[in-house]
Formats: C-alpha cells, structure tokens, sequence
C-alpha cells in the first residue's frame, strides 16, 4: 500500500512533463508538415555513383 505513495506523485511528474513537452512542440511548430517525413521515404535523393 505504501508504493502508491511514491507511484501517484511520480505519474503526476510525468503527466506535467508530457505536457510541457507537447506544448514546446507545438510552439516550436514540430507539428506543421506531418506529410514530409512519409513522402520523404519514397523519393531517392542520393544520385548514382559515377565512378563504378
């Protein structure tokens, strides 16, 4: 019974931290083009080696 003592604060801490961690993202604009992260896996950027 004792280990809620230390479980209930610890996941408030992390609730709190979740949080603030999603409201930085959101303010350090992480989520605005969510499309080109997917489509960047279908394009090849590197350009074939010449020299074989």
């Amino acid at each position: 019974m004792n280990v809620i003592y230390v479980l209930i604060p610890l996941a408030i801490i992390i609730l709190i931290a979740a949080i603030v961690l999603f409201f930085w993202a959101v303010k350090r604009n992480q989520f605005e083009d969510l499309n080109k992260q997917g489509y960047s896996i279908l394009f090849d950027d590197d350009k074939p080696d010449a020299k074989k």
